[in-house]
């Protein structure tokens, strides 16, 4: 079983920012971590990745604003989002790919909402 505990989210004025963070309760090896949004109306979409080695990847639409981090040994990754814009607005899901004997699991946080007001 693994539990993900969010945190961070809120209401900022446009160009502000925030920081999520996603701690993972769980005795397994943790592959991959990141952080997906999804708008009212709008499918789930990816935000930004970091794998196990530190590699990260972002959407287009986040690239420069958004920074995303992890630290292995608390088994929590950290969303850092600058610049902040009323499309950023959605429920942000931290997500996190578990590694098990030769399977990988995917788990997903309960959701932190992100408003961003103009």
């Amino acid at each position: 079983q693994v539990q993900l505990v969010e945190s961070g989210g809120g209401v900022v004025q446009a160009g502000g920012s925030l920081r999520l963070s996603c701690t993972a309760s769980t005795i397994f090896n943790i592959r991959d971590m990141g952080w997906y949004r999804q708008a009212p109306g709008k499918q789930r979409e990816p935000v930004a990745g970091i794998t196990s080695g530190g590699q990260t990847n972002y959407a287009d639409s986040v690239k420069g604003r958004f920074t995303i981090s992890r630290d292995n040994a608390k088994k929590t990754v950290y969303l850092q989002m600058n610049s902040l814009k009323a499309e950023d607005t959605a429920v942000y899901y931290c997500n996190v790919v578990i590694i098990y004997e030769t399977s990988l699991y995917n788990y997903w946080g309960q959701g932190t909402q992100v408003t961003v007001s103009s």
